[in-house]
């Protein structure tokens, strides 16, 4: 896990062999007319740029800044995201769990990449490996450590798996010193790795 990047920065050039299938897969669906590049780059882009980590964001700050909102997103979480228009388009169950001081939620996948989309974009190429996703079962504390983050003994670390039925969607702690800032404001300091539990979400101050 010591070599994961926040950022999704690959070290060198060379492709991993499950991205090499994926080329050479692509490449002759492109060339027997099953599949359009263009079509697909336009599908990649669109949850790059218009379903993102900023849509989680968003749904993070409302319930930061509206406590009603916030009760019916643990209650409902597909529900209320649906109701601000982030519809997922795959039937999956989105369930929300709120980090406290006394409990912070890590989410995985064990058996593949499986990952709420329409809330968080493209999962990040770490949450898709196979370190992250046998090491945060077993050694929670280790995989955050590598991420930056360390909790205090008497917090309690649990981590959910995600399945092809059921997504999940972390709540983070409200930074301290956020109480005048408006939704749009909260949103900038909701970082994708907050969403996921490998992170915490930013100071006013670091934003």
């Amino acid at each position: 896990m010591a070599d994961h990047d926040h950022d999704d920065h690959d070290h060198g050039s060379e492709l991993s062999e499950p991205q090499l299938r994926v080329r050479a897969l692509e490449t002759v669906l492109a060339e027997k007319g099953y599949l359009d590049p263009a079509v697909l780059d336009l599908i990649v882009e669109h949850y790059e740029t218009k379903v993102g980590p900023h849509n989680g964001a968003r749904v993070v700050a409302k319930a930061w800044a509206d406590p009603e909102f916030k009760r019916a997103l643990v209650e409902d979480a597909t529900k209320a995201v649906g109701a601000l228009g982030l519809i997922s388009r795959v039937g999956d169950h989105l369930i929300a769990v709120e980090n406290t001081p006394q409990r912070h939620n890590m989410i995985v996948c064990t058996l593949c990449s499986c990952y709420p989309w329409e809330v968080l974009g493209l999962p990040p190429t770490w949450y898709k490996s196979a370190p992250y996703r046998s090491r945060t079962v077993i050694d929670p504390r280790g995989v955050l450590a590598d991420f930056g983050v360390t909790l205090p003994p008497t917090t309690d670390i649990r981590v959910w798996d995600s399945t092809a039925e059921t997504r999940f969607l972390v709540l983070p702690m409200r930074p301290a010193g956020t109480e005048r800032l408006g939704e749009e404001q909260l949103a900038s300091l909701v970082t994708r790795d907050s969403m996921i539990g490998t992170g915490l979400a930013k100071r006013p101050d670091a934003a």
